[in-house]
């Protein structure tokens, strides 16, 4: 039984459209978290007015910071594997798959 992988970005499109939404959300909101987190914990912090607290304090942001920058490559990770994944096709596929690359990366013009 072949499989018709060609059709496959046209079918799953709400799926990857829904994805895409769901990494805009990230890529806005933890930042936002992130610096949110950093204020109170540092506030909080400050108030104490303990050197080891501060201490601690910045080591949780900059983990928070690195996990931010993580999830905020993740597109670009996608878009990476969908471009090497799309070269080894013919074109109608590559035009599907350029699809698919749309629907999670910029999913307003999913269409």
């Amino acid at each position: 039984m072949a499989v018709n992988v060609s059709e496959f970005c046209t079918q799953a499109s709400s799926i990857l459209q829904f994805v895409g939404w769901v990494l805009t959300f990230f890529k806005i909101g933890i930042p936002l978290v992130i610096i949110a987190y950093g204020m109170v914990d540092f506030g909080k912090a400050v108030v104490a007015s303990e050197d080891n607290e501060i201490k601690n304090q910045t080591r949780r942001l900059l983990y928070r910071a690195l996990a931010g920058v993580v999830i905020f490559f993740i597109p670009t990770l996608v878009m990476w594997i969908f471009g090497a994944i799309s070269e080894y096709n013919d074109s109608y596929a590559k035009a599907n798959f350029d699809m698919c690359k749309t629907c999670v990366l910029s999913p307003w013009d999913c269409s």
